[in-house]
């Protein structure tokens, strides 16, 4: 496990295998960030002139190894380019790029600009997730393993576990264990074994944990998870996660997507489209990191999470498009696709999750591919029935550096949901706004008078490409601390 702390230590003498150093970018070519002016001078004045000698230009994310010839302690420097800027985000993907292609390498010390406190999380975080590494399935040896020693080199030493190096610590452990669900093959990741999980580490954090079993959620009425999981011979779970809070007035209510592996069921998606959908539990697991998270930072926030855990598959018990399913609020649903069967667990969810009587609810889901259609692999979308909550969330979650955008709910669109038999269809006709039906639809769920918002993180969940920044490939942990940033807000208002 990949450990960070803190230390006011001259960079020039301190014993680690590897400097990351930040560089800014500029009309005469690189130049040494805040703090690092006086690494500089060790190098004789010659170091940005040697890194621009060699293309370096200090653009974000840009990245030069040199060899140091006794300069400094640190046999090897790496250069990180900032930009023009030293916001918190550039920050976090400057030392995450930095850190990852140290891999292998056991220690390394960053001097980024970490003046302010959040400057010096955003230093810490950015490293810890750029350290992560995923070889539980590796044989060969062939992955290096991710740098296990980082240290951040600011006047900033608060690193206990209440202070700068500890919070970061809690968050890249909870992105960390999102990560991991996401990545782990379906094979080994069924509703519930999800569930099993989800109570051992709820447990540990000191979280309060219940699981309904297949049994239970048929007599309780929960026909959208009996619906989306009868297909598959490993049944559904419904897992509800507490936190509370002695000096608690608010209480918030996560709903999280736990499609352990999405073939689409008997409406069966094209295998192009099938290769990645493990990453279908990735709302689940935002859900658990995020209350593990806010149970060891313990804000003064009540918090209640649902993981809705099903397998969607094809079988000769699998439910058939055209069949009624009815949900746990009582309305009847047509199951027009049965590829459609996020929105049919997260209903029940929500409805559950209103019991609670919440003053926020927040549904998480890789819901629809038009998510990524419209907002492309790193931006989730976000829909709410309260404007200001939309807001919020947008708000909460560009401050923990996680691309979200507000859409709207357009009260046209649920004609496109009408069923002839049904009180609504779960899926309309035509595919323009789909993301969007798909939020209207989830709407119909939310009592009236409860605030909610929905996130579509389809794309985001799951990076199919290259790393980068302190993103891997694979499993991303996305929207994990925004959930976390919420409560934490929460807990201020």
């Amino acid at each position: 496990m990949t450990t960070v702390r803190l230390n006011s230590a001259d960079p020039v003498s301190f014993d680690t295998d590897a400097l990351i150093v930040g560089f800014r970018s500029g009309p005469e070519g690189a130049r040494p960030a805040t703090g690092a002016e006086s690494l500089d001078a060790a190098f004789g004045g010659r170091l940005a002139a040697t890194l621009t000698a060699v293309g370096f230009s200090g653009k974000p994310g840009e990245l030069a190894k040199v060899p140091v010839f006794g300069a400094i302690t640190a046999p090897l420097l790496v250069a990180v380019g900032l930009g023009d800027s030293a916001d918190a985000e550039t920050l976090r993907r400057a030392a995450g790029a930095a850190v990852r292609s140290l891999a292998g390498t056991a220690r390394a010390a960053l001097l980024l600009p970490a003046e302010s406190a959040d400057q010096a999380e955003a230093v810490a975080l950015g490293a810890l997730l750029g350290a992560y590494g995923f070889s539980r399935y590796r044989t060969n040896g062939e992955v290096k393993a991710p740098v296990g020693d980082l240290t951040v080199l600011s006047a900033n030493e608060a690193g206990g576990s209440d202070g700068i190096a500890g919070r970061a610590s809690v968050l890249a452990e909870s992105v960390t264990l999102v990560r991991d669900l996401v990545n782990t093959p379906p094979s080994d990741l069924w509703p519930a074994k999800f569930a099993e999980i989800a109570e051992q580490r709820g447990g540990e954090a000191g979280l309060s944990v219940e699981v309904l079993d297949e049994k239970q959620l048929k007599d309780g009425g929960y026909g959208g998870l009996i619906g989306v999981g009868q297909g598959s011979a490993n049944p559904p779970r419904l897992v509800r996660l507490s936190y509370t809070h002695p000096e608690a007035t608010k209480t918030l209510a996560y709903v999280g997507k736990g499609i352990t592996f999405d073939s689409g069921g008997l409406s069966l998606k094209p295998s192009a489209s099938m290769d990645w959908m493990k990453s279908d539990m990735g709302g689940a697991g935002a859900v658990l990191g995020a209350l593990i998270g806010v149970a060891r930072l313990a804000p003064k926030v009540n918090v209640v999470g649902y993981l809705c855990l099903a397998e969607n598959l094809p079988s000769g018990t699998a439910q058939r498009p055209s069949d009624v399913i009815h949900s746990y609020s009582g309305k009847t649903v047509e199951v027009l696709d049965t590829d459609a069967e996020g929105r049919l667990v997260l209903m029940d969810g929500i409805a559950r999750a209103a019991e609670d009587s919440p003053d926020l609810i927040v549904d998480v889901a890789t819901l629809t591919g038009a998510q990524i259609v419209a907002l492309g692999w790193r931006t989730a979308g976000v829909m709410a029935n309260d404007d200001a909550v939309r807001e919020l969330v947008v708000e909460v979650a560009g401050a923990a550096g996680e691309g979200a955008w507000g859409m709207p709910l357009p009260e046209e669109l649920r004609k496109g949901l009408d069923s002839p038999i049904a009180d609504i269809a779960n899926l309309q006709p035509e595919r323009w706004g789909s993301m969007l039906a798909a939020g209207i639809f989830l709407k119909e769920f939310v009592p009236d008078g409860v605030r909610w918002a929905h996130i579509d993180m389809a794309g985001p969940a799951f990076n199919k490409g290259e790393p980068h920044g302190y993103t891997p490939k694979g499993g991303t942990g996305a929207i994990t601390r925004t959930l976390i940033g919420l409560a934490e807000r929460h807990a201020s208002i």
